[in-house]
């Protein structure tokens, strides 16, 4: 199932989880989505029926990628056709700050993300596109010269970030289209990032691809100095494409109740699923900072108490050297001594030399420990910012949707019809509700590992001051 977001570079398998059960996307998986003209329509899988034979189960995992590629593909037709007919309308050239050009690489990221194979790194799994994309400036010389700038910018650190600028920069080219036929033709090499039954495999790529040469009449100007590519949450925006219920006229009634139905349906689902979500992130984000917090007090504190007792020991060990290389000159000067005491001085030289030299290996290790104590710490900081900037997100989408729902519910109590249909979409927001429910025991589950892994951090900080004692 796809994702709506990038994952973070490093990912652990904890909160891998948890990204994955937020930023599940639902019109890849119980939805359908069609072109009804301009417009939007979502349709529950249950409720269509194609052709008179049996259809595949829509737990088949073919079924659902054929799914998930006509819903991109239609997404992309409706993404490029707004886009084109709104720069026409406006008669400029058009920036970043374009809501119809967002949503467009948007889509676009999610098309060249669906059926990625996933590398597996010492970190965990990683998904990038970035890697088939630097396959064009072998394919098409003049690609070069924008993955070089890509390349050189400063700004971005992560492939995902090298990818989105790619896209723009081949837009204001006007050779996207090419650069993506070109890609797609040589399917020997998209292979090894590409599952066989992903977009980018089948006929909906070429389809997508052709659609693209409109785009070559916008133009279009980015400035990629200064803007954040990286951590930017690439959430496809519905309500932009979503069929008004007052678009058709007389005979048409029974359609309009019928479209207003599903899309209540998937906005109820939708924002209940968010709900839940970040319920569930806010008390992650929460309960990651106070154990980011106290585990970062208690290394600076340990650590720093072993370097002064390191040191303080070298230095005892420095002295008591030094005290016993004199003693021995004196004994050799003075040539007094019997050779018993002699050889007994340098047995106990030989001793605290070795002595010393353990108390040093002890503290570079010590020194070591702390270093990746606070890379570890640095990686948690930056993973609780990634998941405040997903809990903003979505606390902004599901504001949008909550006031699509009031809209449409005021849509909806107009209509005298639809008793029936009421029923039966209840018994299927029951067991709806039954699966979010195993979804938040899941969440739970995922919690309470993160939690071991705390306690196992606390204890290992025990046992090292424990040693130290």
């Amino acid at each position: 199932m796809s994702a709506l977001t990038p994952q973070s570079d490093m990912p652990t398998p904890t909160t891998d989880k948890i990204t994955q059960a937020a930023m599940e996307t639902i019109y890849l998986c119980k939805f359908r989505v069609s072109m009804d003209g301009e417009w939007l329509c979502l349709r529950e899988l249950d409720d269509i029926s194609l052709t008179p034979d049996p259809e595949p189960t829509h737990e088949d995992p073919n079924y659902l990628m054929a799914n998930e590629r006509m819903n991109l593909m239609n997404m992309a037709k409706l993404s490029i056709k707004g886009l084109i007919e709104s720069a026409l309308n406006l008669g400029r050239t058009l920036d970043s700050d374009y809501a119809p050009l967002q949503q467009f690489f948007v889509v676009m990221e999610h098309c060249l993300k669906h059926g990625l194979k996933a590398k597996k790194t010492f970190l965990g799994q990683n998904k990038s596109f970035w890697g088939p994309l630097e396959l064009v400036e072998k394919l098409v010389p003049e690609a070069a010269e924008i993955t070089a700038s890509v390349k050189d910018l400063p700004g971005l650190k992560t492939p995902v970030g090298r990818g989105r600028a790619w896209l723009r920069l081949a837009l204001m080219q006007k050779k996207l289209s090419e650069y993506m036929k070109a890609l797609i033709n040589r399917k020997d090499l998209l292979s090894e990032f590409y599952e066989p039954n992903a977009l980018m495999m089948e006929e909906e790529g070429a389809i997508i691809a052709g659609l693209l040469v409109g785009l070559n009449v916008i133009d279009a100007n980015f400035c990629m100095k200064g803007e954040d590519l990286d951590s930017q949450v690439g959430v496809i925006d519905f309500s932009m494409y979503l069929k008004d219920g007052n678009s058709t006229k007389g005979s048409e009634g029974d359609g309009q109740i019928t479209a207003i139905l599903d899309q209540k349906n998937y906005v109820e689902e939708l924002n209940r699923h968010l709900s839940a979500t970040v319920n569930n992130l806010q008390a992650k984000v929460d309960a990651l900072e106070k154990s980011n917090t106290k585990l970062t007090e208690e290394v600076s504190v340990i650590g720093n108490l072993m370097i002064i007792t390191l040191q303080e020991e070298m230095e005892r060990v420095k002295e008591e050297s030094s005290y016993i290389l004199e003693s021995n000159r004196k004994v050799t000067k003075d040539r007094t001594a019997d050779g018993h005491a002699l050889t007994e001085a340098r047995k106990q030289l030989k001793e605290e030399t070795q002595l010393r030299l353990d108390v040093e290996k002890e503290l570079e290790v010590q020194i070591g420990m702390r270093q990746e104590m606070e890379l570890a710490m640095k990686m948690l900081e930056k993973d609780v910012c990634e998941k405040q900037d997903a809990l903003v997100a979505l606390r902004q989408q599901l504001d949008d949707l909550r006031a699509l729902k009031h809209e449409l519910s005021f849509k909806l109590q107009s209509s005298d019809m639809g008793v029936k249909q009421k029923s039966e979409l209840n018994s299927r927001l029951e067991e709806k509700t039954n699966q979010m429910a195993a979804t938040i025991k899941q969440l739970e589950q995922s919690e309470k590992d993160l939690v071991k892994q705390a306690k196992t951090l606390n204890s290992a900080a025990n046992k090292l001051i424990q040693k130290h004692h």
